[in-house]
């Protein structure tokens, strides 16, 4: 079984820890994947160049990034620059990780979304120019062959997008980036990012949900996540439902990360529960 963690972008989160778990998870020999996010950094980036990150809300009430063609270069430029600081983390810890983005090997490949439609002064609307796209397909094979030759493969966006036959980079969000490569490899995801899981109040960490294993926990979740987390559970819905164990959302900065929430910290959710939803 390959365990996939995703290292999340937040300012908030430091990798260290995780980068030091992998090590030990990959000297036991364990399969391990990672991904990584970075939109802090590109909002950063793009501030520091006098560009004004853009927002949007959807139909249903999911805010997201708008990526025209300028914010999409830095997209690309900042990622790269992570990926490369990632591996070269874990190399120093004597891992042998490989950096790729889902352009590579078209690792992440799907349409390209030219046009999102949107939530404007409460009307619908649709706005043109957007450099996003949906996964539909995961290299397994491209994967595969890495992790059987003992490499440790750390992955993110941007995805291969398909527009009217040619490949183009684009924007793809990195939680369900990991969840497209964990469900691909019917593996266990390990989310990390900058709180200890999902709460049942998000103000209140003494109100941790621990486990869900059942249709009515996980209506229980989707009821209490908020925000950024909401996208999460978005994204470990579609690894569960595209084949992956296990999810589990955990606090990067917990001492030893990836090994506690694989011994039972933060929230663990389980295929179970969600086809007892369906």
């Amino acid at each position: 079984m390959t365990i996939v963690i995703k290292v999340g972008g937040a300012r908030a989160v430091d990798p260290a820890g995780a980068l030091s778990d992998v090590a030990s998870l990959y000297e036991d020999g364990e399969s391990v994947a990672v991904v990584h996010g970075g939109s802090t950094a590109v909002d950063d980036t793009l501030e520091r160049l006098g560009m004004e990150p853009e927002y949007v809300e959807t139909p249903s009430g999911v805010v997201g990034r708008f990526t025209d063609e300028d914010t999409m270069e830095v997209f690309e430029m900042v990622f790269g620059h992570l990926n490369t600081q990632l591996v070269a983390g874990l190399q120093s810890l004597d891992v042998d990780a490989v950096g790729l983005n889902g352009v590579d090997g078209k690792l992440l490949h799907g349409p390209r979304k030219s046009a999102v439609r949107v939530k404007e002064d409460g009307k619908k609307k649709i706005k043109r120019g957007d450099h996003s796209g949906t996964i539909k397909e995961v290299n397994t094979d491209l994967l595969e062959s890495l992790l059987d030759g003992s490499y440790v493969p750390v992955a993110s966006p941007p995805m291969a997008g398909a527009d009217d036959g040619e490949i183009t980079p684009v924007n793809t969000d990195a939680d369900r980036s990991a969840a497209a490569i964990a469900g691909a490899l019917d593996g266990t995801l390990v989310l990390l990012t900058d709180v200890e899981g999902v709460y049942e109040d998000p103000d209140d960490p003494s109100t941790l949900i621990e486990s869900v294993e059942t249709a009515e926990e996980w209506a229980e979740l989707e009821a209490a996540a908020e925000g950024f987390m909401s996208r999460k559970i978005m994204a470990a819905e579609e690894a569960l439902d595209n084949g992956a164990e296990e999810v589990v959302i955990a606090d990067a900065n917990a001492e030893d990360p990836i090994l506690s929430a694989l011994d039972g910290s933060g929230t663990h959710l389980y295929q179970e529960a969600l086809e007892d939803t369906q």
